[in-house]
Order: structure tokens, then sequence, then C-alpha cells
């Protein structure tokens, strides 16, 4: 599946079941421009297991102040709506499909 992108809006209804890897980032931000390719990746090697989404914090800052998103890129697994992990700042692909194996 592809990555998608979620908003304060659909935040809740678009996290609320399932396995979710939702990062949170912004176009300015170098890192998160780097983690963008590895998340392709770890979308196409757990497709099945959980879905990835991308919500840009300079649009929705409602929803990363929700979950404490001081920097970026965060990225926070959330299963049937709630947050189970989060990491922060750049992750090589292995540790991240680790991560959505550990609540698979």
């Amino acid at each position: 599946m592809a990555i998608y992108e979620v908003n304060d809006q659909n935040f809740k209804d678009e996290v609320g079941s399932g396995l979710k890897l939702v990062d949170f980032w912004a176009p300015w931000c170098g890192p998160c421009k780097m983690i963008a390719p590895v998340l392709e990746e770890v979308a196409t090697d757990v497709e099945g297991k959980a879905d990835i989404a991308k919500l840009n914090v300079d649009d929705n800052q409602a929803t990363a102040s929700e979950y404490e998103v001081m920097s970026i890129p965060t990225l926070i697994l959330f299963k049937d709506g709630q947050p189970v992990d989060k990491v922060v700042g750049f992750q090589p692909k292995e540790q991240l499909v680790a991560l959505i194996d550990k609540h698979a």
C-alpha cells in the first residue's frame, strides 16, 4: 500500500483500527527527506501488517501537539488508535520493520 497523508481532521479515523505507523514530518526538515525513501521500502515490506501515514506538523499542529511531537521526524506506531511505540530521528529500514513486527 502506498503511503498516504493524514491531517488534524481525519487523524483519529485513519489510525483508529489496525496497525499504523505515522511519520510526523515537515517539508523543510532534512532528516524527514532522508527517511521518506526508507518509509517507501518499509511500506512494501510490511504490506498487509501495517499502513504508513504522514502528517505534516506545520499544517496539523493540533495533532502534533497532542502526541507531544517536539522533534521531527518522529514516528509513532498506533495499534487500534492507541500509541504503542515511538522513535525520533532517522531510522534504518530494518529497525522500522522490527518495530512494526514487534506489535503485529
